[in-house]
């Protein structure tokens, strides 16, 4: 039979106080982007722009193209 010493719950508390500040993080971020939303400050992801820009290249070249 093996017991848990002081060490072990050390380190559980260790690990769940981690994981709470993570997750207090994590909120904290949700919140300040949802609020910067709410303002107005949002802003269009680059990816989102990169996509939008390929397919407007690429509906004029199939017009220049295919016409």
């Amino acid at each position: 039979m093996t017991t848990s010493g002081p060490s072990d719950r050390s380190e559980r508390s260790e690990r769940g106080t981690e994981r709470q500040n993570w997750v207090e993080r994590r909120r904290e971020k949700i919140r300040a982007e949802i609020d910067r939303n709410r303002r107005g400050d949002y802003t269009v992801p680059t990816w989102v722009l990169a996509l939008a820009l390929v397919l407007i290249v690429g509906g004029w070249l199939a017009l220049i193209f295919l016409s």
